[in-house]
């Protein structure tokens, strides 16, 4: 997803139910926090140039890397029942199962 694809996806009433909530008493849960970073770190660095990730990023960018290759691989809804919660949460961590 896009930045801008993922920025209107998080505004949507949707993606704040799918997910773990996160321990700090906000509401947020977990994926709609990272899809949150993620933007940053598309917004940071338009071009992907390699060398203009830093540590941070790269750790960031793993953690979603692993987390979107362990879900759809157990949850083939995702991939067909664009309503279920694991098709909401791969998209609150910036995977569209429609669009891979």
């Amino acid at each position: 997803m896009t930045s801008s694809e993922l920025n209107d996806w998080l505004k949507k009433e949707q993606s704040e139910g799918s997910g773990w909530s996160k321990d700090d008493g906000s509401g947020e849960t977990v994926g709609h926090e990272s899809g949150r970073n993620i933007i940053q770190i598309l917004d940071k660095n338009p071009d992907k140039d390699p060398d203009k990730y830093d540590e941070e990023d790269l750790q960031h960018m793993r953690k979603v890397a692993s987390y979107c290759k362990r879900h759809l691989a157990q949850e083939e809804k995702a991939k067909q029942d664009t309503d279920s919660k694991s098709h909401k949460s791969l998209k609150n961590w910036g995977h569209d199962a429609l669009k891979a």
